[in-house]
């Protein structure tokens, strides 16, 4: 694949994300009044209740099988490792830069988080179709690989409604506190520290008079309860039930096939998932109307995202798949090592913009660093993708 090639390739999903988000911002601006902000967060819960979960469950059960998941065993690990990598990196970063409080969780979750969903449907079948690929016959090339992206799509989800919305409320709860509604914003980022060192949701004790076992259970039981909470988030349970029906034959013969008896069932729950990356994109274009005016990002900011997605942690990304390759981790198809080192190199996920405006927090921040970093984008995976794939050859 030429150099030409692969840049039209890996330009294709961003310039789709760019022209979508130019859309929403006209719509939103003065002058047309069709996306007011009060707009834009009723149409955000529409996409974290329906859109979201339609799509996630429709990819899992269609394309994710029992064999698959014990053969792909890895790929949950390898994304586990990109958030622990990411958010450590974002955590050292804002830690030595010192933004404002609320932001310090915005740009870990930034830095933690990759687009793992609609890029890799685009950007790997597409690979795969391009003449002189390393990666086998076209038409079995994207197919597997449209089953690889769409598992990890399932699997970045629920990483990102359990960690990183976690990070994203409690940005919120430290906006209200500068604002004088609730704990000062000096504990809450005490409390980033701990959820960096430890990747569990902490929450802080009031009961400090309590003896150190019944504190530690009193701590348990909270953050017990706080994940139980986060697990029932609208995506995390359509995923759940994907796996489930992708996984248990009997149900996936219900829903998925051209004589499957509720074909018509999955076909609407799929029509219901394609809206959610345009409604997305929309979304985040019309928030990007006020960003400029509002924001408080420092330009710093920026460059640190930058540079932890796009530099350090593709670096560490051909490391870590060399490793589990030798060690005989990974099946011997170069495409799911392609997949799995592309998960390090992919711009900040889309669905972090849903939870600020969810939250209602540092909404215009947040699609400031999605233009820098989106723009930025085009030229990483240019650069990475060659690069992986002469790592591959």
């Amino acid at each position: 694949m030429g150099l030409i090639s692969l840049l039209e390739v890996s330009l294709m999903p961003i310039l789709q994300v760019l022209i979508l988000c130019m859309l929403g911002a006209f719509m939103a601006t003065d002058y047309l009044k069709l996306f007011p902000a009060q707009t834009r967060r009723a149409l955000n819960r529409i996409v974290f209740s329906v859109f979201t979960p339609a799509l996630v469950f429709s990819s899992l059960a269609k394309t994710v099988k029992l064999q698959d998941l014990i053969s792909w065993w890895f790929m949950p690990v390898n994304i586990g490792i990109t958030f622990m990598i990411g958010g450590t990196l974002g955590w050292i970063a804002v830690k030595i830069l010192k933004p404002q409080p609320y932001l310090q969780y915005l740009v870990v979750a930034m830095c933690a988080t990759g687009n793992l969903g609609n890029i890799m449907v685009i950007l790997i079948p597409a690979m795969c179709e391009e003449p002189g690929n390393p990666f086998g016959e076209k038409s079995a090339c994207r197919t597997i690989g449209l089953s690889y992206a769409s598992l990890s799509m399932a699997l970045g989800c629920f990483y990102m409604w359990t960690y990183t919305y976690h990070l994203i409320q409690n940005s919120s709860t430290v906006y209200r506190a500068m604002l004088g509604e609730g704990e000062t914003a000096n504990e809450q980022n005490k409390d980033l520290e701990a959820t960096q060192t430890t990747s569990l949701l902490h929450h802080h004790s009031s009961a400090t008079d309590l003896k150190p076992a019944e504190a530690l259970g009193n701590k348990l039981l909270a953050v017990s309860r706080q994940i139980l909470e986060e697990l029932k988030a609208p995506p995390v349970v359509a995923a759940f039930v994907g796996f489930v029906f992708g996984a248990v034959s009997w149900l996936r013969n219900l829903v998925v096939g051209s004589n499957a008896p509720l074909k018509v069932v999955n076909d609407s729950i799929t029509v219901i998932g394609d809206a959610t990356i345009p409604c997305i994109n929309l979304i985040l274009g019309g928030n990007l109307t006020e960003g400029f005016n509002k924001s408080k990002l420092e330009p710093k900011l920026a460059v640190v995202v930058i540079v932890v997605r796009y530099m350090l942690l593709p670096a560490a990304g051909i490391g870590v798949v060399k490793a589990a390759a030798h060690f005989g981790l990974l099946p011997e198809d170069p495409l799911f090592q392609f997949v799995l080192m592309v998960q390090y190199t992919l711009p900040p996920a889309m669905n972090i913009g849903t939870m600020t405006q969810l939250v209602d927090v540092a909404q215009e921040e947040c699609s400031v660093l999605f233009l820098w970093t989106y723009i930025a984008a085009a030229f990483s995976l240019t650069a990475w993708c060659t690069v992986f794939m002469w790592v591959l050859s």
